[in-house]
């Protein structure tokens, strides 16, 4: 018989590639722990069946195929995006589940501003004249569109659910944003069956409306039809795209890869910097606690290496801060790594992708390393050019 005070039995199964699992997971007061730590090709049916817990990255699709006849009450992926997750079932089953949502914002805001200087540094965009834009101001959307007008930079953001619910005033249409904007970068949600279905919002007949010369997808790769965005980049050589995001991960469309108006390409590691990645776990760790009801004790701060904050020429130009950000997180580096696999076979590519993504290097913070981007990413108005 157990006492009162007595530990109660938990097993989580986790995904060996969540940052920091093993010290967050089995720090749960009052709880004794078995924890699992599997690859997510070892997220099966049968390793989950006696689980309590499952704890993903987006490799694992979590639906009944997976979950049907286990244990599982908690279901927490340690990503902003939640397409992998039969959510519509999860709730049917009374399975409580959780995001990563908001947790690699400054990741993937870095990310782009890295994009931004980038393209300007290869002249393909003066920011100074561009108009940027922005499909989908949630999280991310709606602070690049305050960094950037921080910038100097025009802005012009289409959100159909933001616009119902706050008025036309600072939004457009999509027709309007494709013959207005210079370039596009999508930060929506993958929705598929809803009035704002966001799956293959940039079709063939979007491109053929688009009046611009780019485009940017960090968010979700089915987003942009792949096969009609290549037809595009084909038509004119001005054009230009830049991908984090692919339909098909990872195996991706080998063709749009080795593409040379492909010019920036990356193996969806926007949001994985170090801190991103480990804000990932804080969220699906704060989360499991409270659907536990018990104390977050975890903190990703305990464990993260420290940052010495460098001295620093404040940029007073374009150039200059394309200099401060690639000290800060070279691009190019994650680009030539995915483009070295434009030519080899398709598995090849696939595995490549997925290699990529589980050994990226270190990449750490922007605001805690940088005294300028530090106030450009806290600023809510004003202009610094």
């Amino acid at each position: 018989m157990t006492t009162k005070n007595a530990a109660k039995a938990i097993q989580i199964v986790a995904d060996g590639h969540i940052w920091g699992a093993e010290s967050a997971f089995l720090a749960l007061s009052g709880f004794d722990v078995d924890l699992r730590i599997l690859e997510s090709s070892e997220i099966t049916s049968t390793a989950v069946k006696d689980a309590d817990v499952l704890l993903t990255r987006s490799g694992t699709k979590v639906n009944q195929g997976l979950l049907h006849g286990s244990r599982v009450h908690f279901a927490g992926t340690a990503t902003i995006g939640d397409d992998h997750y039969d959510k519509a079932w999860l709730d049917a089953q009374g399975i409580k589940w959780a995001t990563a949502a908001g947790s690699s914002t400054e990741s993937v805001l870095e990310y782009m501003l890295a994009v931004l200087f980038e393209l300007q540094a290869r002249q393909l965009v003066d920011l100074s004249k561009v108009t940027l834009g922005i499909i989908g101001a949630g999280r991310i959307g709606g602070q690049l569109a305050l960094i950037c007008k921080v910038l100097g930079i025009t802005v012009l953001i289409n959100d159909p659910p933001r616009q119902r619910q706050e008025g036309h005033e600072g939004f457009v249409s999509l027709e309007t944003i494709l013959v207005k904007a210079d370039v596009l970068s999508f930060h929506t949600p993958l929705i598929r069956d809803a009035s704002d279905t966001t799956y293959h919002l940039m079709n063939a007949a979007a491109f053929a409306a688009f009046k611009g010369v780019g485009i940017i997808n960090a968010a979700r790769g089915e987003c942009v039809d792949n096969t009609a965005l290549l037809d595009w980049l084909n038509q004119r050589v001005d054009r230009f795209t830049v991908l984090d995001c692919w339909e098909n991960e990872p195996k991706i469309n080998q063709t749009l890869l080795a593409h040379s108006q492909c010019v920036i390409a990356s193996p969806h590691i926007a949001g994985h910097s170090l801190d991103g990645k480990a804000a990932n776990t804080q969220y699906v760790y704060d989360a499991l606690c409270h659907y536990l009801e018990i104390k977050p004790v975890w903190n990703m701060n305990a464990i993260l290496p420290e940052i010495e904050r460098g001295s620093e020429q404040v940029p007073s130009n374009w150039q200059d801060m394309h200099v401060l950000s690639k000290k800060l997180y070279d691009i190019d580096q994650d680009a030539e790594a995915l483009k070295a696999y434009g030519q080899v076979s398709e598995n090849a590519l696939a595995k490549g992708f997925v290699n990529l993504r589980r050994h990226y290097p270190i990449r750490r913070s922007w605001v805690k390393q940088s005294n300028f981007f530090m106030d450009v990413f806290k600023a809510e108005h004003g202009s610094f050019l």
